[in-house]
């Protein structure tokens, strides 16, 4: 597997429009999306096409999102999966399809 760069930084946060109004209007960052109902939004950074992305525990609509996630581009997230699965590395879920493409989350040991 070969790393490709970041594709995005997500931060749990404790309410949306707080998240929002701190990254835009504060920061001054750019809105790159939103999903309301899903409780994230992405942020760009100048030109880049990573992003910082907020989001909203799904389950709990709080404040005790999981921990900051990094994640980075890799040609194929489901044969990633398999190679990590290999490695030993624990998956927090299977792969799973976003906007953008595949994604798939491990756990940081």
């Amino acid at each position: 597997m070969q790393v490709l760069g970041i594709d995005n930084v997500l931060v749990p946060v404790g309410d949306l429009s707080t998240a929002k109004e701190f990254y835009a209007t504060k920061l001054g960052l750019g809105v790159k999306f939103e999903v309301p109902n899903a409780g994230l939004a992405l942020f760009t950074i100048g030109d880049e096409a990573p992003g910082i992305m907020v989001r909203v525990d799904p389950q709990t609509g709080s404040g005790t999102a999981p921990a900051m996630r990094l994640w980075l581009e890799v040609s194929d997230a489901r044969v990633a999966a398999q190679e990590l699965t290999g490695r030993g590395v624990e998956l927090l879920a299977e792969p799973f399809e976003v906007g953008t493409g595949w994604t798939v989350e491990v756990a940081d040991p």
